[in-house]
């Protein structure tokens, strides 16, 4: 099994939030950023954390001061398996944790118990939520760089079709659940209404 010593991880800031109407990373929840919040929350477990961002060049991609490496997009929203990519290439342990920027109550715990299960045959360990592969909640290996860059290359975008060019460990809900029993760590941000149920989890979580 992997040592969450040497894991790093990753998050991913670069979507245009069409649906939210405004950056998702910058939102404020709980006194401070969604970001600011995902990467204190991820400090608990990883040492090396890579943010990569939307080009410096767009209009929303400012972001707060960050404890976390932070780097850059080289094209503007080109979608997240370029972003991974980046991602891969640029942290400094063998296998990361990568995550999106929009789950306001990601658990740390959690990300680092799916690092720890990454046998060394494993590629990836991805869990499985309400029928779905969680490919931005999951734990990769450097080497998946390789693959996701020829996947690129032959015009693949999605990082679902990244899935079964990989040895994946798939974990289930009874799994996850024995570390986050109410699986919130996989709640996104996508409307408004997302937002507003998130402001009430954590108020209620402040009491």
């Amino acid at each position: 099994m992997a040592d969450c010593g040497k894991l790093s991880a990753i998050v991913l800031v670069g979507g245009g939030s069409s649906r939210m109407g405004r950056h998702k990373a910058t939102l404020p929840l709980g006194g401070t950023t969604l970001i600011e919040r995902l990467v204190a929350e991820l400090r608990r477990a990883f040492a090396d954390i890579v943010v990569v961002a939307a080009p410096e060049s767009v209009a929303e991609a400012a972001l707060p001061a960050l404890d976390a490496t932070v780097i850059r997009d080289e094209v503007a929203f080109a979608g997240p398996a370029p972003a991974l990519l980046l991602g891969l290439r640029s942290v400094r342990h063998e296998a990361a944790f990568a995550c999106a920027c929009d789950l306001p109550m990601l658990n740390a715990d959690l990300a680092a118990w799916l690092g720890s299960i990454l046998e060394e045959r494993n590629d990836a360990v991805i869990p499985v939520v309400d029928g779905c592969l969680q490919v931005l909640h999951a734990v990769y290996r450097k080497r998946c760089a390789g693959v996701l860059e020829r996947m690129l290359g032959r015009g693949g975008r999605s990082l679902r079709a990244l899935a079964p060019l990989l040895d994946v460990r798939s974990v289930g809900e009874q799994e996850l659940r024995q570390v986050d029993p109410e699986l919130r760590s996989f709640f996104n941000l996508n409307t408004r209404e997302d937002y507003a149920a998130a402001l009430r989890l954590t108020e209620s979580r402040a009491k």
